[in-house]
């Protein structure tokens, strides 16, 4: 694509000269005055201004202090026939990036042209580097400053522009959906679609019909087409968070799009070519499960072609203070509240604490207390009351029913473990779920299983 131009000048010789004499290295805009300029320069991307210092009873002038008003605005250059240095400097001392006087020499005004747009470039790529090291310990909602999140951030800049799949791993709550938003919004095409499906929400038979939608008629119930996930976000970014989660025939169909990017909706055989970039997403780790044969190894490598390993909370202690201001000013502003500082022993607290919740157990956290608070700071008493509760001294624990040590008895550990998630997470068991890294469905199997 060409660079953008506007030539400005009440002389109509010379503006069809300038156009045909530049219109094989630029894009070519015309305008006779400032009004005609400033619509065009409003109403298209230009990156260029060449115009002249008097247009009839205007001046260039004018139209160089309106147009370096614009949110992206142009590299000017101005041109006149009555040169002077005095002239040149008003011009420049203005925001004019240089000056041309008439009789014009083409050969010059083009190498000028062309270096005011390299100019421009080298401007913007600074602009969005320093913009990188502002954002150094922050990609979207992500913040961090430890190494294992600098990592991640690293990570995200060099795959986010590509077209490869992605696959997250890391315990609930560590911010998983956030990388997949933020791979998303940097992909270069954030205003396509973002689709999220929940693997572990749905039955094997709803998972495949919402992936992959279905034709009138193909099963009991269907009773009209349904286009699919991939369908809709055709162009855009698929994350299937959960994907551990998901079963054996939908492994299959999913392996098959990675592979030839075509589906069938379920009841047809038409395949339909679709544009998605897939991101997933799992608490589990998939090398492991296809290791124990529950998971495919072809898939795993389709879907693992990058990973990003998001690390536990209490890997990071240097990042809690971080999180904690951050997470205080957010929810201020949510709440209608004036922002106040930890004091010292609530932000120890919450350094001591090990946060089997990550990231969200944090955010918890600090929502309570600045709800809860009706001081001029938030203290220990303003927090909630699992952060003072050691995570294994919850519940009672199961004894073991053989003389083995403790630490040897799986049943036990299990319950013990599923008691103590419910108890952190007061009895919600899609919390308690997250926690233990499992799905709900997966916890309220193991409830019967259990007799808990």
């Amino acid at each position: 694509m060409l660079p953008t131009l506007l030539i400005v000048d009440d002389e109509r010789a010379t503006r069809d000269g300038l156009r045909a004499a530049l219109e094989e290295e630029f894009e070519v805009y015309v305008a006779s005055g400032t009004q005609e300029a400033l619509t065009i320069l409003k109403s298209e991307s230009i990156q260029l201004l060449l115009t002249d210092l008097r247009l009839g009873g205007e001046s260039g002038m004018d139209l160089l202090q309106a147009a370096l008003q614009l949110p992206d605005p142009p590299v000017a250059i101005m041109m006149t026939a009555y040169g002077s240095v005095d002239t040149a400097v008003e011009a420049m001392r203005r925001g004019a990036w240089h000056f041309v006087t008439k009789p014009l020499n083409l050969d010059e005004v083009e190498m000028l042209l062309k270096r005011g747009l390299r100019s421009k470039n080298l401007e913007t790529e600074n602009r969005q580097l320093v913009t990188q090291v502002r954002q150094s310990h922050k990609i979207d909602k992500l913040i961090g400053k430890s190494s294992a999140m600098n990592r991640v951030f690293d990570l995200i800049r060099q795959v986010a522009p590509t077209r490869a799949t992605v696959l997250i791993e890391g315990e609930s709550g560590t911010g998983k959906e956030v990388v997949a938003h933020t791979l998303h919004h940097l992909s270069g095409r954030p205003a396509a679609k973002l689709v999220i499906v929940n693997c572990a929400a749905l039955s094997p038979q709803l998972l495949e019909s919402e992936l992959f939608g279905h034709e009138k008629g193909a099963f009991t119930g269907a009773s009209q087409r349904r286009i699919g996930r991939f369908e809709q976000a055709d162009g855009g970014t698929l994350f299937l968070d959960e994907i551990g989660e998901i079963d054996g025939s939908t492994q299959v169909k999913l392996l098959r799009l990675l592979s030839e990017r075509t589906l069938e909706r379920v009841g047809s055989n038409q395949p339909i070519k679709i544009d998605v970039r897939v991101i997933a997403a799992t608490n589990k780790n998939l090398r492991e499960m296809v290791d124990a044969g529950t998971f495919r190894e072809d898939l795993y490598f389709r879907l693992n072609v990058v990973k990003i390993d998001m690390p536990p909370l209490r890997t990071r202690k240097e990042d809690i203070v971080l999180l904690a201001n951050a997470f205080l000013q957010e929810f201020a502003k949510d709440n209608n509240r004036p922002q106040k500082p930890l004091t010292d022993g609530a932000m120890q607290l919450l350094l001591n604490y090990p946060w089997p919740g990550n990231v969200r157990e944090l955010r918890t956290a600090i929502e309570h207390g600045v709800v809860m608070s009706n001081d001029s700071v938030i203290d220990t008493k303003h927090l909630p009351a699992f952060l003072f509760t050691p995570v294994h001294e919850t519940l009672p624990l199961v004894k073991n029913s053989l003389d083995a040590p403790a630490e040897f008895n799986l049943h036990a550990l299990e319950v013990n473990a599923i008691r103590g998630a419910l108890a952190t997470a007061d009895g919600n068991r899609t919390r308690a779920a997250e926690l233990l890294g499992l799905s709900r469905r997966t916890l309220q199997r193991k409830l019967k299983e259990l007799n808990l």
